[in-house]
């Protein structure tokens, strides 16, 4: 079934990204929930709220469950959660007394999510360091060539390769800095039970949640973020500054790449069914494309930040359909921008 650009069987060849797919797959979400549940019984174990045995009993057999999709499916159909099902699920192998109680569906997607995100911050991180690395490379090569700067795209005065290149991956090392700042805020474990004031794990709670977090390799949280979701909002926009970024990338080599200008040559262009002499800038179009869809899914986002009370089933189901397709155009247009700055084999002029 096609979901989105991101997986559809052939637009997918322009915007999708393998990589991240997987990080945000249904597989790999769903083993990400397996193990908070397995890391719940652990941890209510070794706190006394379990039988300690059952609990671990229930620990080894979550971690090798087989889950049923479809039922998954139905489930999030009826209960707009998928955790309901899963639950019961688990329990046809499990020791039932073992397994989640005192935890909340919200725990899990949360928890969840943030390790998802781990997964996607190291990714992002990893390409933009690769990133910056091919744009100064590009600077040392050319960046003494002329090259006329142009404001509100008229000639202005002779600038060097160099300057134009400065404003693509300076904001880079911002962007790498800005990540590692997010990350404390978004890889931190969900815990808030019922009304999210983990009442059902009484004196306990702060023992089960510093060790349900060292067990999932995420931090404590002293208070569940259940209805505060910041930090979720605030990573969509980080996600949205690096793909602007790479769109004014895009930008500036469609503009120099134009007839007449050519202040750029590149090994590979699109071609065209109608003028086979044409070398289209498909991959610059792209950076600007993916820049502009992000932006347009950041007020999406600052929208499902609205939740009511104790908890929102609206708000946090906007948020499951707009933050996956954000990561995904990110990934996309920094692959696409790591391409490109190796496809070029002339800037400025001679």
């Amino acid at each position: 079934m096609t979901v989105s650009a991101f997986n559809h069987l052939w637009l997918s060849g322009l915007f999708g990204d393998l990589a991240m797919g997987e990080v945000f797959s249904p597989e790999r979400q769903m083993a990400h929930m397996l193990a908070f549940e397995a890391a719940w019984s652990r941890a209510c174990g070794a706190a006394g709220l379990f039988d300690p045995t059952r609990a671990e009993t229930a620990a080894c057999a979550i971690e090798t469950a087989q889950v049923n999709y479809a039922d998954i499916a139905a489930g999030m159909a009826q209960d707009g959660v998928p955790v309901p099902r899963l639950v019961k699920q688990l329990q046809a192998i499990a020791p039932a007394d073992a397994l989640h109680k005192g935890a909340t569906s919200q725990d899990v997607v949360d928890t969840a999510l943030a390790m998802t995100l781990r997964e996607a911050s190291d990714l992002i991180a990893a390409r933009l360091a690769d990133l910056e690395t091919h744009l100064m490379a590009l600077e040392a090569r050319f960046g003494d060539r002329p090259l006329m700067g142009r404001t509100r795209m008229q000639a202005a005065t002779q600038i060097t390769v160099r300057d134009r290149i400065l404003t693509w991956h300076c904001p880079l090392k911002g962007h790498l800095d800005r990540l590692e700042m997010l990350r404390p805020k978004t890889e931190k474990v969900q815990i808030g039970g019922a009304s999210g004031d983990r009442k059902a794990l009484g004196d306990k709670a702060d023992t089960v949640v510093a060790e349900v977090a060292k067990s999932l390799g995420l931090a404590p949280t002293n208070k569940a973020w259940h209805t505060m979701r910041e930090s979720v909002t605030e990573y969509a926009s980080f996600l949205s500054l690096v793909s602007g970024t790479l769109g004014k990338v895009g930008q500036d080599i469609s503009l120099m790449s134009q007839q007449g200008i050519e202040e750029i040559s590149m090994s590979r262009g699109g071609g065209s069914s109608a003028m086979p002499h044409k070398q289209n800038p498909v991959a610059a179009e792209l950076l600007v494309t993916l820049a502009r869809f992000n932006a347009t899914q950041v007020s999406a986002m600052h929208h499902a930040m609205v939740h009511e009370l104790e908890r929102s089933g609206a708000a946090w189901a906007l948020e499951w359909m707009i933050l996956p397709q954000m990561a995904m155009a990110t990934a996309r247009a920094l692959t696409v921008a790591i391409d490109l700055s190796q496809n070029i084999t002339r800037l400025g002029s001679d």
